[in-house]
């Protein structure tokens, strides 16, 4: 067996023949097999989901190609840097910069694809935008590594500390080379390269380049992340998060006033009759009259739940851990379809606490624009003397909460700072008990001082690693910490919470909504996996009667039946339906964002919305919860035209800042 160091010897005079940019070349030499042995690993993991679409020849060929794409961009500001460093006055320094900077590269290329059987394991997909979101916040993700995926952890960095050794082994007797290239040949195929470089950037030609939408070439969109490799998509993450105002516009264009014929259209079929008022600095503003009058308007309380899908609650077709909430629901108004707009929390808290749609791009929680004078319950609310305050068990910084509800209408937020002896304390913050004990107690003093009040409260124990107190409740399943085990406990401290309000004085002035966020991870072989965005839904409190709501609803509908519930006439830009107005057995309407596919729901009919492909059909069947591809309507023209329209309105809202209350409140 040879010598490494005569392996290394050997290597290097082959690479000879690319004199300067034999760095560049190494680069592609190790790339080009480390991702596709990943690649390949990774699709073997996932054997029957990539066996069911049959086409796994062409995932392995496709994927090739977004890897030489990837590698080009790596190369490429290297390469551009090349007549002006790889010759003989600066060799030294070309010499140490190529080699650091590959070295650099291979090991970002092997962090990644060492993370990424942790993320699709918890998010079906490759890293995306969410990997590079939660890089904001190391302390509590590094907590949450550390407590609920040690291995995952310590073998990441193992195999990216052995990858940056090892390339800097590979890279040693680069440091010893002599310039071998005269300016002349540097300069004849300096050209050139650059060329081929940006043609493999741009891999085709077409009249658009080559994206991540090229490569969906199955229904399973996990699949299609497969194909690509997670610096690609992290890249393009990166590159979308750049473009947001426009991020609609990857499925087609309609101009303002298209837009707003559809809204109206949509509202008279859906038999809305709450008017626009065709205020042209807020286009959607709507006079909204409460349906149910009181002398003086109720308090409120959301009580949103992490993760609360319907997969962890029986009579919606889950796991019975939740038998709390299922007592409850005889008790007020209770959901049997309402799905979430998207996949985060921070897309729950847009869609329950702002009405507002969702998109492409991040929540507007995080969003520039939306960070002062953007519609919410908070200052609706505020403008008829309510008091706003958020309740979280973690801290209140995470996603942006605290900016955005301080900047739109809330006066106060408590978080894991505010709670003197909690109970338990985990990764996220204090425990679900400890934060419904000091809503309890907020709400008591609230009472006390007779104003009218908002207040949110957002649990955070249902999340990895999913940590609660012992000996609370009788565990689903072993071991502990499963998501599971985390739901029945949220679940023991919410029974624990309501008893206490419906012997407290202010339950007759209080109407509480207990809803999801979003389900957990939210999955499936389908473009928009339908079932796992069906969540719980429950409004009780106060003088609210029992009522099963049938039709399908979205979170955006939430606030506008709300204000009615209260008895608050508002004036808002919200384009969610006012339930209390509709009769049992209207078909309704949902919207669901999943990565950057759109789905439109009519009833039971779905369109789905895909950038740079044609609108896909199918039919949603509630009681086998499956989405199946079905033929295109006989309106199937009209019918795309309203989802579309309803795409583009929340980005050209945000983007005009139309999405506000008059004069600026």
């Amino acid at each position: 067996m040879a010598a490494p160091d005569s392996v290394l010897v050997r290597l290097w005079r082959r690479l000879d023949c690319c004199g300067p940019y034999a760095p560049l070349a190494l680069l592609f030499v190790v790339g080009l097999p480390l991702l596709s042995l990943s690649r390949g690993a990774l699709m073997l993991w996932q054997g029957e989901r990539v066996a069911a679409t049959g086409i796994w020849p062409e995932m392995l060929l496709q994927g090739v190609r977004v890897d030489v794409i990837q590698l080009s961009l790596l190369a490429l500001p290297l390469l551009l840097l090349a007549p002006l460093l790889a010759l003989r006055p600066a060799w030294r320094v070309w010499r140490r910069l190529s080699a650091f900077w590959v070295i650099v590269a291979v090991t970002l290329l092997v962090l990644l694809e060492i993370s990424s059987p942790a993320f699709i394991s918890e998010y079906d997909s490759r890293p995306n935008r969410l990997f590079v979101e939660y890089l904001k916040y190391p302390g509590e993700v590094f907590a949450m590594l550390w407590t609920g995926f040690r291995l995952h952890l310590v073998g990441g960095v193992l195999a990216t500390t052995l990858a940056c050794v090892g390339m800097a082994r590979l890279l040693r007797p680069w440091l010893d080379r002599p310039p071998s290239w005269s300016a002349v040949k540097l300069w004849l195929t300096w050209p050139l390269l650059v060329f081929v470089c940006l043609f493999a950037i741009r891999s085709s030609v077409d009249h658009r380049p080559a994206n991540p939408a090229l490569f969906a070439l199955t229904g399973d969109p996990m699949v299609n992340t497969l194909i690509l490799n997670s610096a690609w998509s992290v890249t393009h993450a990166i590159y979308g998060m750049r473009h947001e105002a426009r991020s609609s516009e990857i499925y087609g264009k309609l101009d303002a006033a298209a837009i707003l014929d559809e809204l109206r259209s949509t509202r008279e079929r859906l038999g809305d009759a709450r008017p626009l008022l065709g205020d042209a600095a807020i286009p959607t503003l709507t006079q909204q009259q409460a349906t149910v009058r009181r002398e003086r308007p109720l308090n409120l309380v959301i009580i949103l739940e992490e993760s609360l899908g319907a997969t962890f609650v029986e009579s919606l077709g889950g796991v019975p851990v939740t038998p709390e909430l299922e007592k409850l629901k005889a008790e007020g108004w209770w959901f049997e379809q309402l799905y979430a707009t998207g996949t985060r929390s921070i897309r729950g808290i847009e869609a329950v606490v702002t009405g507002f749609p969702p998109t492409p791009a991040q929540a507007v929680v995080k969003l520039a624009l939306a960070q002062r004078n953007f519609a919410s319950l908070a200052s609706i609310l505020g403008e008829h003397g309510y008091a706003s305050e958020f309740i979280y068990g973690g801290e209140s910084h995470f996603d942006n909460m605290r900016g955005f509800f301080m900047g739109n209408g809330f006066t106060q937020v408590t978080d894991e700072n505010d709670y003197a002896a909690p109970v338990f304390k985990g990764s996220w913050g204090v425990s679900d008990e400890d934060l419904l004990n000091k809503t309890h107690e907020r709400l008591l003093a609230k009472h006390a001082d007779g104003k009218p009040s908002f207040t949110l409260v957002f649990t955070s124990s249902n999340h990895a690693p999913f940590e609660f107190p012992d000996g609370r409740i009788t565990l689903h399943e072993e071991p502990k910490g499963t998501e599971n085990n985390a739901v029945k406990y949220t679940d023991w401290a919410l029974g624990r919470f309501m008893a206490q309000a419906k012997a407290s004085p202010y339950w007759q002035d209080t109407v509480f909504l207990v809803v999801a966020d979003h389900d957990i991870r939210v999955r499936g072989d389908s473009l928009v996996p339908i079932e796992r965005f069906h969540i719980p839904g429950l409004i009780l409190g106060a003088d609210i009667k029992p009522k099963v709501v049938k039709t399908v609803a979205s979170q955006i509908d939430l606030a506008p039946t709300l204000l009615s519930l209260l008895g608050v006439d508002a004036t808002h830009p919200m384009i969610g339906r006012d339930l209390t107005r509709e009769p049992a057995d209207r078909p309704g309407r949902a919207m669901m964002q999943y990565e950057q596919h759109f789905a439109w729901m009519e009833g039971q009919q779905v369109v789905v919305l895909r950038p740079d492909k044609a609108p896909s059909h199918g039919r949603y069947d509630p009681a086998s919860k499956r989405l199946a591809a079905a033929p295109a309507p006989a309106d199937a023209a009209a019918f795309e035209r309203r989802a579309l329209a309803h795409a583009l309105l929340p980005a050209w809202l945000y983007r005009e800042q139309r999405y506000r209350l008059p004069d600026g409140r």
